[in-house]
């Protein structure tokens, strides 16, 4: 027997499928519930997403700026005249 792949989806917890991804969606379909994420699960994702843009947003703070465009008033020294 072929081992087979391993794969994060949920069709392949479902154990009525008859291998057709038209099925799976049929199923999906008629129980919303049992495809949706866990209340804590959902809870602890928001939780982290929001703990990431937190540090993300203390991060640029804390960077220095950068002058990449000191002075629009100075002229290229290559451009046209």
């Amino acid at each position: 027997m072929t081992r087979r792949k391993k794969s994060r989806s949920l069709a392949d917890k479902v154990t009525i499928r008859t291998g057709r991804r038209k099925d799976y969606r049929q199923w999906r379909q008629e129980n919303p519930g049992e495809v949706a994420s866990s209340q804590r699960f959902s809870q602890k994702k928001s939780q982290q997403r929001k703990l990431q843009a937190a540090r993300r947003l203390e991060r640029q703070q804390a960077a220095p700026n950068i002058a990449i465009h000191k002075d629009n008033n100075e002229t290229p020294s290559g451009g046209q005249d």
